[in-house]
């Protein structure tokens, strides 16, 4: 049996059936028919734990265990599919899209992806390996964040401060950046300060760059770094940290589903993100150090200053 026969058959036994659904209705006061599925669902996972209740206190006695789960299971998806249809949802549907949701967020992407600006000239890719200082020197009698292209010996971007009354690190946010390009092979944000340092030309065609690398993109990415830093201060900066919320995941692919970035998966942003706050974690912790990465290998790696 598939899932819309499942719940074609179970509309058929259903007390409280209504006539049609409509968006006017659910603006409304609560509808009888709706309301007893919603709270049915509710029973039923409840009385699931109340099971598994029995089978901690009963042990091997209860034998009978299996068999209550099942029907157990069997109610809430019976209350699960009254529920789709009381609004005009589709259960095989619903399930499709969930199960691709839950591989996006979970499976490694099977192939190795290509990096977006693949193919064009060099002066227009960001470069497939790099390496940063992170470095501390004051500046109009304050103490600012250097970052150096080991390259060529010369600042990267602006000094930076935390822009904040306490320390908390945040001029160190640029590592997040460089993980972005890493894991994601996106970055507007970077290559504008490479432009800016004449270490790369625009994207051509020009629709290409007005729409992937210009104000917009930049201020999205820099919106993400900021929604995460948040995140991330609330939970030790991610360490021992196994996955991001999928709320802030989602938000993420919400924000990006009009960029190219916007074909990577929640399980890529997942990692990206993990591992830029490592290296942040790194970077703070020893006030600074050198950063460095491969676009092709997707590896991030920090190593203290004092380390030659």
């Amino acid at each position: 049996m598939n899932l819309r026969e499942y719940q074609l058959r179970a509309t058929t036994t259903d007390q409280n059936p209504r006539a049609s659904w409509s968006a006017d209705e659910a603006s409304k006061e609560p509808q009888k028919h709706n309301v007893i599925p919603l709270m049915g669902l509710i029973g039923e996972v409840g009385g699931l734990l109340s099971e598994y209740k029995k089978m901690l206190r009963d042990g091997a006695i209860h034998e009978q265990f299996p068999q209550q789960v099942a029907e157990e299971l069997g109610d809430i998806l019976w209350y699960v599919a009254t529920v789709a249809t009381k609004f005009g949802l589709d259960l095989d549907k619903i399930a499709e899209q969930n199960i691709l949701k839950t591989e996006n967020r979970w499976h490694e992407p099977g192939e190795k992806r290509k990096l977006y600006d693949d193919g064009l000239p060099d002066n227009q890719q960001l470069p497939r390996q790099f390496s940063y200082k992170f470095s501390h020197r004051e500046i109009d009698g304050t103490e600012r964040l250097i970052i150096i292209d080991n390259a060529s010996n010369e600042d990267h971007g602006d000094p930076l401060r935390d822009n904040a009354y306490d320390d908390d690190g945040y001029r160190f946010h640029d590592v997040l950046h460089f993980a972005f390009a890493v894991h994601l092979g996106w970055s507007p944000v970077w290559r504008k300060l490479l432009r800016n340092g004449k270490k790369l030309s625009k994207r051509t065609p020009f629709a290409v760059d007005d729409a992937e690398d210009g104000g917009r993109s930049q201020v999205i990415e820099e919106a993400i770094i900021a929604a995460a830093y948040v995140y991330a201060d609330k939970h030790n900066f991610m360490a021992g940290a196994g996955a991001i919320d999928w709320q802030l995941l989602r938000h993420i692919k919400q924000m990006t589903a009009n960029l190219e970035v916007g074909d990577r998966t929640t399980w890529e942003w997942n990692r990206a993100l993990l591992d830029g706050f490592n290296v942040w974690r790194m970077l703070r912790d020893h006030n600074g150090g050198t950063v460095s990465g491969d676009l092709l290998t997707n590896v991030l790696l920090f190593t203290p200053t004092d380390i030659h």
